[in-house]
This record gives C-alpha cells, structure tokens and sequence, in this order.
C-alpha cells in the first residue's frame, strides 16, 4: 500500500496539532482559573519605566503611519518571493526569468500607483 497519498499520511500533522491545541486551551484555562485575581489601581495602572503616566494613551494620530506600515510590510512581503527564484533561476530558465520579470513589472505598476495616490505624502 502506498502511503505517500492516503490520508493517513496527514495522521502525524493532524496529531501534532490537536496536541498543539490542547496544550494551548489547556495552559489559558489553567491560568485563568489558578492565576490571582488582584485587580489593584497601581495593577491596572499603565507602566512606563517608572514615570508617572500623562494624558490618554489612546490618543488618534495620523492613518499615515498605518497606510506607511502597510505598504512596507506588502512590498516587503513581495520581495520576499524573490528569493526562491533567485535559489532556483539556473534551473528555472527563460520561463523563470520572464515571470519574475512580469512579477517585478506588477511591482512597478502598484508602487507607481502608490505614488499616483501621494500616499506616501506627509503634507496634506
């Protein structure tokens, strides 16, 4: 019998994972229901390395730093599927560098757009 591709294959991922779930509920239910409960002001109180806290820490600021965040972590993320093509280009060919190229072009085509959009202006 083949086992490469029957589901009993997956029998030691899906065990790992029940096992990884059950220590899981079981270590936050162990530590909600054993852990103290003092709710003291000085407890609740936010820390800031022994400074007197000041003001509302919620305080709303610019959607820039987000949107900038955001752009980082996609174009970063992108580039990342860079590397593969660059372990495997000998072995991949012509057909590899055409699509790595066509993939770096949608690049392009998104980061213009993003410039199109100023959103990466701080004045406004």
């Amino acid at each position: 019998m083949n086992y490469d591709s029957s589901p009993i294959a997956y029998l030691p991922i899906v065990l790992m994972f029940l096992v990884a779930l059950g220590f899981v509920v079981t270590t936050m239910v162990a530590s909600h229901l054993l852990g103290p409960k003092r709710n003291t002001k000085i407890k609740l109180d936010s820390f800031e390395c022994g400074i007197e806290a000041q003001g509302n820490a919620r305080v709303p600021f610019a959607i820039k730093y987000f949107l900038v965040a955001i752009l980082f972590v996609l174009f970063d993320i992108e580039v990342i599927f860079m590397y593969p093509w660059a372990v495997n280009f000998k072995e991949l060919g012509m057909l590899g560098v055409i699509e790595v190229f066509s993939f770096i072009a949608l690049l392009l085509v998104g980061f213009y757009y993003m410039l199109s959009k100023k959103a990466l202006k701080w004045e406004e």
